[in-house]
């Protein structure tokens, strides 16, 4: 079922304009990390705020208040919910590892962006657990989301590119990619679908892009429909009304199933933006101000990303204000990098690419059993929340027999404990031109390289990430065994899950 999209731009300005007022002013007295209040409820309700102060450090991190929404004992964890736990997902857009305040490696005092400024974010983090090598499935919107969804690799699912970006290299490169899946099968198994059948209800809102099937076909109760980078409206820019009206529906949604004592899962899927419209004015306004001299896109994507973590803060103050935060997830991800290939400093390329810039991206955790104020430095992806979620939920139904993804829940509890996996290596397919010029590309990493194989070439290049994050030194020369063993694992790997090639001209 859907619900009907508002536009509530106008309706949120007065409050952001007081909220802007105040950042301004504390940040031009303070540090780039001073935390502006959480926006209210859309129906002029007080601010639900936690009752204990909120401190924002230097680096960007939040120390969690002693009485706040949690319980923490001694040992960093939280108490594991004693009825079903509800999910709020936050699938961020275009939101690379370093394109938040949040440090995501503490031994890398760079892997957090020196521009953007999310405090609420922040306070996830401090709560919960971060995952410093964290892997989107594919370096672009759709692959990823249908992994996501299905905890199926985009290798396997067939579903590699987006139908935007089809013209794909036909005029002048030397390969011929092959032809993807567009749209996810109707009938597959989701999350979504796999917690309705263990009594949960479910929605989706924001951008959808896994196809042109509607949610309900894949398990949601409510949505937005079969939406992608225009919105429900079908418009250039659909933030910032979007990024309020679709918060609405999500507290709208959560009272609901509050009032009818039944657990939830909740996605909520932001919209993009990189230029001052995506941004209500009062936002870009303070963007601007906290940044003077930087270039117009610098500024859109700092308001855009202070927006989306303003309405973050409204999704935490509802939990909090209904006494459910100590029984719900907040899982925080992104679909891919940042867009450019100097958007996700320290970090190589972005967005469109297999480089670390387009696939590393931020997974926080925050909810009972959590340990808190962890980054967790073991690898994982985005094809291991489907089953995360369903252990979680305590879904006792076998899962589907295809999910590639592990449990995440034994690294949850302590920070240390990697997941079992069937298969060590990850496999990043990007059988397609996009934004590399080096052309269609696959990635395999294993232990702490990684191996790009460039089919316009054949080259194979060899990184070790332990010492090269930017990936400036080849190594291939200097290691021919590893290169043959890893190159020929990415091969078993493509063959086993039957994946598309691309193909010599």
């Amino acid at each position: 079922m859907k619900l009907a999209p508002k536009d509530p731009a106008m309706r949120h300005r007065h409050t952001i304009l007081r909220l802007v007022l105040a950042l301004v002013v504390s940040s031009c007295a303070s540090s780039p990390s001073t935390a502006p209040p959480t926006a209210p409820p859309p129906d002029g309700a007080p601010v639900d705020q936690p009752s204990a102060e909120v401190s924002v450090a230097p680096d960007g991190t939040v120390d969690a208040p002693a009485d706040g929404t949690v319980d923490a004992p001694p040992d960093g964890t939280v108490d594991a919910p004693a009825a079903q736990p509800n999910f709020v997902l936050i699938l961020a857009e275009a939101t690379g590892w370093t394109s938040t305040s949040v440090v995501q490696d503490d031994s890398v005092p760079a892997s957090r962006s020196g521009t953007v400024e999310t405090p609420n974010l922040a306070r996830v983090a401090a709560q919960g657990m971060r995952f410093s090598n964290f892997y989107a499935p594919s370096p672009r919107c759709m692959p990823t989301r249908a992994s996501l969804l299905t905890g199926v690799s985009p290798a396997a699912l067939h579903m590699t590119f987006i139908p935007e970006a089809m013209n794909d290299g036909d005029i002048t490169g030397s390969v011929v990619p092959p032809t993807p899946l567009t749209t996810l099968p109707a009938a597959t198994p989701t999350v979504a679908s796999v917690l309705r059948g263990a009594g949960y209800a479910t929605a989706h809102f924001g951008k959808w892009h896994a196809g042109n099937v509607d949610p309900a076909m894949y398990g949601f109760d409510r949505s937005d429909g079969a939406t992608a980078n225009r919105g429900p409206e079908n418009v250039d820019h659909p933030n910032p009304a979007q990024a309020y009206s679709m918060t609405d529906r999500a507290l709208a949604f959560v009272d609901a199933q509050v009032a009818a004592r039944r657990p939830f899962y909740l996605q909520v899927s932001t919209y993009g933006g990189k230029d001052q419209v995506d941004a209500l004015p009062e936002t870009w306004a303070a963007a601007s101000a906290r940044l003077p001299g930087a270039n117009p896109r610098a500024v859109a994507v700092a308001a855009t990303q202070m927006d989306m973590d303003v309405n973050l803060g409204r999704l935490l103050a509802r939990l909090d204000a209904l006494g459910i935060a100590g029984n719900t997830y907040v899982i925080f991800t992104s679909d891919h990098g940042a867009q450019g290939p100097n958007s996700n400093p320290p970090l190589q390329e972005g967005k469109g690419t297999v480089w670390e810039g387009g696939i590393r991206v931020p997974l926080i955790v925050r909810g009972p059993g959590v340990r808190m104020g962890v980054a967790a430095r073991m690898r994982a992806s985005g094809v291991d929340l489907l089953p995360t979620i369903a252990s979680l939920a305590g879904v006792r139904t076998p899962l589907p027999t295809n999910l590639e993804g592990a449990s995440l829940v034994e690294t949850l509890r302590d920070g240390t404990t990697a997941p079992r996996r069937v298969r060590d290596e990850f496999v990043v397919h990007f059988p397609h031109y996009d934004h590399d010029p080096l052309g269609p590309a696959s990635t395999i990493l294993v232990g702490e390289y990684k191996l790009t194989r460039f089919y316009e070439t054949g080259s194979l290049r060899l990184f070790n990430l332990a010492t090269d994050l930017g990936e400036t030194t080849d190594l291939a020369a200097r290691d021919p065994a590893r290169v043959a063993d890893m190159d020929r694992r990415l091969s078993d790997y493509l063959t086993a899950v039957q994946a598309q090639m691309p193909t010599r001209r």
